[in-house]
């Protein structure tokens, strides 16, 4: 383990520290582990279990010094989903297949493409969750009856609604017991784990001053169990393997996320840097065994990640202590958890709801009132009233669409000519008008990315702009970055129709383009002597070739009255003045 280069450096001397942020996390983990099982629709100790195993294995073989792994409450509404259509045995098998795709999507070093998951869509999902998480803990804070759990949204309101007249006062008591404990205790003792004091002091007070007025987790879900539960292999067929796929894949790509945005969080209150790809592997395997011991999906998590960092975790072993930490409470203290009340447990997770819910960021991007806002506010609304599936392959889409044609308004192509009135004037369109203008060279500024959704404008903004048939087409293309094979296409059609009366010159092009034209022949059909470095070095080429093959054109390219003069006059005027400035 200590060959690890998260270990570097690492002596006897940081054990207690890593110790003491292990045992805090520990303790905290503990509440929040009970709760996200709960929430997501199955028994509380498979969130301990999750706890215990995933949070090993994720800091024993991640990529992050300080990454704590275990059950978050992103995964609420997913695991939830799949818990309602397929059931907790498949809910096993699909975090399986996840950590199945996550281990290979860190094995074929896919780490990266997380960071291009555009930030609306990770703000609007991210802040839709916490208003489903909030609302779902609005009948166990109010210790409502009769409720029927839905996936829906707006059928969960509705039940709330329908059984308002359940309403216990006693519930509602210990909530607000729980909730003001969490809130004050920062406050009073910063580094005491709100949570679980919120946890204790309210069930301590419901079982003295009201006795069996609540529910609790005994009276919903049956004594926890204070062993591991024995190992057991998942029943895999090829046909639930399909049928589990989808939601498998949702599963990882969540996991994915949450896990590398933790590590970066992590990396910026440390200054560290964490390996993504072996932070995905290690997620993928934490997530392929987890389930063999009934443990629901888990991955990384930001709260309790920043909890570790600010009580001075100085390597993986923190996280592995955490672990180890639930496991011995799971083994001494399990049988006290029976008499926790869920109306205790409704405020943990609207409190975690309140903190992931990303409200200034996303004040802050519906202030900017651009596409980005759009976004936003539809993959918000698709994660509340949908589900999260269709909301990010929406916002994913909407935000692709959007950037395309953002990138494609950049492209310009104005015809243009060298001011002949200034020494070291540019080539510019300002120059063109329809009584100044070339009948012989025809001088193009490109600008932008030519690609798919600039391509076509491209195209047509040269052969729109041409009223004639000039013996020479010069391009600048020193503002193009970035070519693709549709781009490409789109030149070669311009060539093609030049070709047969005159030439094409290209000036200034970059090594990317460049090399798309290599690979395609294209470079090799318009000439490598037609290519320059320099515009002033192409339109010395340019005059050369309208003098060699006997062409007459426009004294200085000033056209109000377009002379025809002799090759000589040509070059005796316009190549001497032109050439001197590029």
């Amino acid at each position: 383990m200590f060959s690890d280069k998260r270990f570097h450096q690492y002596s006897l001397r940081n054990v207690p520290k890593d110790v003491l942020s292990g045992l805090i996390v520990g303790v905290i983990a503990i509440p929040l582990g009970m709760a996200f099982a709960i929430a997501s629709g199955v028994k509380p100790e498979y969130g301990i279990y999750t706890t215990i195993i995933a949070g090993i294995l994720i800091s024993l073989l991640g990529g992050s010094k300080y990454q704590i792994g275990g059950p978050t409450g992103a995964f609420i509404p997913i695991l939830f989903g799949i818990v309602m259509t397929y059931g907790y045995e498949n809910l096993l098998i699909a975090g399986f297949l996840a950590g199945i795709m996550l281990l290979f999507m860190g094995i074929f070093k896919l780490g990266s493409l997380i960071k291009f998951i555009p930030r609306p869509v990770t703000i609007g999902f991210t802040t839709g969750i916490a208003i489903t998480i909030f609302t779902g803990q609005i009948a166990s804070f109010l210790g409502l009856t009769g409720i029927k759990k839905h996936e829906e949204f707006i059928n969960n309101v509705k039940e709330i609604v329908i059984n308002m007249n359940s309403i216990n006062v006693y519930s509602i008591l210990t909530a607000v017991i729980c909730l003001a404990v969490i809130l004050l205790t920062p406050k009073i003792a910063p580094k005491v784990p709100g949570p679980l004091i919120g946890l204790m002091v309210s069930t301590i007070i419901a079982a003295l001053y009201f006795p069996n007025q609540v529910a609790t987790i005994g009276t919903a879900y049956g004594e926890i169990p204070s062993t591991l539960p024995k190992l057991q292999i998942p029943d895999l067929s090829f046909e639930m393997i399909i049928t589990l796929l989808k939601p498998a894949l949702v599963i990882a790509m969540l996991g994915g996320i949450e896990s590398l945005l933790s590590a970066v969080v992590a990396d910026g209150m440390t200054n560290s840097k964490h390996n993504s790809n072996k932070e995905l592997i290690g997620q993928g395997i934490a997530n392929m065994i987890t389930p063999l011991f009934g443990g629901i999906p888990a991955t990384g998590a930001i709260a309790r990640t920043a909890t570790n960092i600010k009580n001075g975790a100085i390597s993986p072993l923190s996280g592995i202590i955490h672990g180890v930490v639930v496991l011995l409470v799971l083994l001494f203290f399990a049988p006290f958890a029976s008499y926790i009340p869920l109306a205790s447990m409704a405020p943990i997770l609207m409190v975690v709801a309140w903190n992931m819910s990303e409200r200034r960021v996303f004040a802050h991007i519906l202030k900017t009132k651009s596409t980005d806002s759009l976004v936003l506010v539809v993959t918000f609304l698709l994660t509340v009233f949908v589900n999260l599936t269709t909301a990010v392959e929406v916002g994913l889409v909407m935000a692709a669409v959007l950037f395309t044609k953002r990138m494609s308004d950049l492209m310009i192509t104005a015809k243009a000519l060298p001011n002949p009135m200034h020494k070291h004037a540019k080539v510019v369109a300002e120059m063109v008008s329809d009584s100044h203008d070339c009948p012989q060279i025809s001088i193009y500024n490109v600008e932008g990315p030519l690609f798919f959704g600039a391509a076509q404008t491209f195209e047509t903004s040269i052969m729109n702009t041409i009223n004639y048939r000039p013996k020479i087409l010069l391009l600048r293309m020193s503002r193009v970055p970035f070519m693709d094979t549709t781009g490409e296409a789109n030149l070669a059609s311009i060539v093609a129709h030049f070709s047969k009366n005159g030439i094409v010159i290209i000036s200034g092009i970059n090594e990317q383009p460049k090399n798309v034209l290599v690979s395609t022949g294209l470079y090799e059909v318009i000439g490598e002597e037609h290519f320059f470095e320099h515009t002033g070095d192409a339109i010395q080429f340019a005059l050369s070739q309208l003098e060699q093959n006997k062409c007459l054109g426009c004294k200085h390219f000033v056209f109000k009255e377009c002379k025809r003069l002799s090759a000589s006059e040509v070059l005796d005027g316009s190549k001497q003045k032109l050439s001197a400035t590029y």
